[in-house]
């Protein structure tokens, strides 16, 4: 076991710590919510939606099975703040469960979102170190599927996210890496990237608190659940293991975030060590 410390280390009283019981007490009050939106994106589509500040949603594998996820996250109001997953790497780690953040894009930097829930905190890290919801993989696209099989196919994450967010004025240019949702991933002792078949049961969820007015977006993936070869000597087309996955939107009582504000962008000055250069004198 490695005995190395973490690079990113903040100091106490920082937006990285947080306020776990907060985020309990809105996880556990389930009885008193109101559900304000419910739908179900169906097997190798997509779809964006809103979450207000202040609300909770969840994605829900439903009764039909395991199914992976790519998920995009924006502000509302301004989609050049979006998911940096990199950054997000470095201050939670490779794979996010409850209590971690998903962090926006610079000069903002700050949390997009929290998660209140994981119904797959249970799988830990297995015996070849793969873990569950990552940051380490890009969205499948078609460009790279033409690079690998030399056909195209118009069906990838990053197509059906990019159909998805045309609807709020945003393009290909806007969708960016992701979050795999309910998808098992690692690095192999090569330095490889592998997956493996989706550990979701009918029912598992991911849950997150919306820290800001956001803009979502989540490609159920043609991959399914990873269960079945996309590229490669096996490969064969996965469509059998494709299943839709389910989305809520719930407001938690208003007693439960009273004194909660949107975090606020670093109090950086912005000035980058640049000189401005002096007017001369009037006159």
């Amino acid at each position: 076991m490695s005995s190395t410390s973490a690079f990113y280390r903040p100091r106490p009283g920082s937006v990285l710590d947080v306020d776990r019981d907060f985020y309990d007490r809105l996880a556990a009050a389930t009885g008193d919510r109101e559900v304000v939106e419910r739908f179900v994106i169906p097997a190798r589509s997509g779809r964006a939606w809103e979450v207000p500040a202040g609300h909770l949603c969840r994605v829900i594998t439903t009764s039909e099975g395991p199914q992976c996820g790519d998920f995009n996250v924006w502000n509302r109001h301004n989609p050049r703040e979006r998911l940096w997953t990199s950054r997000t790497r470095q201050l939670q780690g490779t794979h996010v469960t409850r209590h971690d953040r998903l962090w926006s894009t610079l000069p903002y930097l700050r949390p997009l979102l929290t998660i209140t829930g994981d119904s797959l905190d249970w799988y830990g890290a297995d015996a070849d170190g793969g873990r569950v919801h990552d940051l380490l993989g890009a969205r499948c696209d078609p460009y790279i599927n033409r690079i690998l099989s030399g056909e195209d196919f118009d069906f990838h994450c990053h197509s059906n996210l990019t159909r998805a967010v045309l609807p709020y004025g945003l393009t290909e240019f806007d969708v960016h890496d992701v979050l795999n949702i309910f998808t098992v991933t690692g690095i192999n002792d090569d330095g490889e990237y592998f997956m493996k078949p989706s550990p979701a049961r009918p029912g598992d969820h991911l849950e997150f608190f919306a820290e800001q007015d956001l803009l979502c977006a989540l490609s159920t993936c043609p991959a399914g659940d990873l269960s079945v070869p996309l590229w490669g000597p096996d490969a064969r087309d996965p469509v059998d293991v494709c299943r839709p996955l389910a989305i809520e939107v719930h407001r938690p009582p208003a007693e439960l975030t009273g004194g909660w504000t949107p975090p606020s962008t670093p109090a950086y000055g912005g000035a980058h060590g640049l000189a401005f250069p002096s007017r001369p004198a009037a006159g």
